[in-house]
């Protein structure tokens, strides 16, 4: 079963997987979206680390210090940030953190994988767009340009609007496709700030 769902609280994200499991769903990967598979129902402690890795081995040698600790991993990958995993010891600590300094850094990280990609790829794109012409300032300034049917400011009535509103969307994508480039660097820019302060929260919060 997969389920599209977007968490920038891990505690959040935490004790959703956790009552999944306890519905009988047990997180296989996550990966764009959540797939899981069909396992009897049980009180799953989960944790989620943030962390990505240069090589193969490093990934590895972190997976098994924590199932050394008593927490199996379950998804993600040396690249993909978050990293999931299960108790199965019973020794095993409640918590894959030490402490309030260990369990705010996971935000510090996440924080800083949205400022890198929204400045290294996202920034990037729209600049090199602005300097190459790939933006269309006339139609900023004159949108009736970005319409290409002939006569069309002469038409009147059903005509008009018919043909109007049959070539509005082809109009917009032709000025202001760019706009997507902003509104992903507003969305990165917000992901960021908000995992700043949930690092800040995580930082203060001594329990």
């Amino acid at each position: 079963m997969k389920k599209f769902k977007f968490f920038i609280n891990f505690a959040k994200e935490e004790r959703w997987l956790e009552t999944m499991a306890e519905n009988g769903w047990q997180l296989k990967s996550a990966v764009f979206c959540y797939d899981f598979y069909s396992a009897p129902s049980e009180q799953a402690a989960i944790r989620i680390d943030c962390r990505t890795f240069k090589n193969n081995q490093d990934f590895l040698d972190y997976c098994a210090l924590f199932e050394d600790s008593g927490w199996k991993h379950i998804a993600g990958s040396k690249h993909s940030g978050n990293q999931y995993f299960k108790k199965i010891s019973e020794d095993s600590n409640d918590d894959i953190f030490s402490d309030s300094v260990s369990r705010a850094g996971r935000y510090k990280r996440l924080s800083n994988m949205w400022g890198l990609i929204s400045v290294i790829y996202w920034l990037p794109i729209l600049v090199e767009l602005l300097s190459s012409g790939g933006v269309n300032l006339n139609g900023i300034s004159n949108p009736k340009s970005l319409y290409y049917t002939p006569g069309l400011w002469e038409m009147s009535g059903f005509e008009f609007w018919g043909k109007f509103l049959f070539e509005t969307p082809f109009a917009f994508f032709r000025g202001y496709w760019w706009i997507s480039f902003l509104v992903m660097i507003g969305f990165y820019i917000f992901f960021f700030i908000k995992s700043r302060r949930l690092y800040n929260s995580a930082l203060n919060n001594k329990s």
